[in-house]
């Protein structure tokens, strides 16, 4: 298969490029400096002359808290950018693949959200996603949307991906305690991407990895079990300690109703993916 994978530099795109060599594709990664999602003739030019199979959009604008003050750049990556490829994957025949947002659900339900449950973002990172989402659909019925989140893994510097490395060096992290998610390993999440481009199955999906999910908290804490820190080094805090421009759902952990019905076996459990995640570091 020959795969289009933007936003090379990202945690997520860099695993999905190892993934889909490891498989044999034909693998055309683009940075953004090569590739500006939000350029309409740059995007039409490369997937010409790519004719990739599948592209998979690992391009996005990830700053939850500078979306609030800087929503052009937001809406610019996670929203005409998601547009400009799925029109341009229409003109040319090819899979669209674009990864989505947890953050799109208010964060106030208990259990899990599934597809059955109508978004209701609550800062401007979330509305782009959403709008992106809905653009894409709009601009080519062959896309594929995949709802993730808490997502870590190697080069990340979010705190999911980052903690085990500073509680190694002895120091202290800030863990919540009462905002809850679905960890999810990049490197699984790549795998998963690439599954629903070959299945190319237009619809919303929910890719997480399995478990019951946890809080920040529990994921620090199965961090210093699995790695031997000190759980001493934990400061439990509540989330309203924090002070921070965008609001954030108490809970948005994702569950999918369709993979299995669609012949795509679970992802695997949470805490053996960050087991595997921090055997590698």
């Amino acid at each position: 298969m020959k795969v289009l994978i933007t936003g090379a530099n990202g945690m997520v795109a860099r695993a999905t490029v190892e993934h889909c060599q490891n498989r044999g594709d034909e693998v055309f990664a683009f940075t953004r400096a090569e590739l500006d999602i939000d350029n309409w003739e740059a995007v039409e030019k490369k997937v010409r002359n790519v004719k990739p199979d599948a592209v998979l959009n690992c391009a996005a604008y990830t700053d939850v808290d500078g979306a609030e003050s800087d929503s052009a750049a937001a809406y610019a990556s996670n929203t005409d950018g998601v547009e400009n490829l799925a029109y341009s994957c229409r003109n040319h025949d090819a899979v669209f693949v674009t990864i989505s947002t947890d953050y799109v659900f208010d964060g106030e339900t208990d259990g899990f959200y599934t597809q059955r449950h109508t978004p209701d973002p609550q800062g401007v990172y979330a509305l782009s996603k959403l709008e992106g989402e809905m653009r894409a659909r709009k601009a080519n019925a062959r896309s594929v949307i995949v709802r993730s989140g808490w997502i870590y893994g190697s080069g990340g510097t979010n705190f999911l991906s980052a903690i085990g490395e500073q509680l190694s060096q002895g120091k202290s992290v800030k863990a919540i305690k009462d905002s809850y998610g679905t960890p999810t390993y990049a490197v699984d999440l790549a795998a998963r991407l690439r599954e629903l481009a070959v299945l190319d199955m237009p619809c919303i999906f929910h890719a997480t990895n399995t478990g019951p999910g946890t809080s920040y908290l529990g994921f620090a804490e199965k961090v210093c079990e699995i790695g031997g820190f000190d759980f001493g080094l934990l400061d439990v805090i509540s989330k309203d300690d924090l002070t921070r421009p965008a609001r954030r759902p108490t809970s948005s952990k994702l569950a999918c109703l369709f993979s299995e019905k669609f012949g795509l076996g679970p992802m695997p459990d949470w805490e053996d993916a960050l087991q595997r995640f921090l055997s590698k570091k």
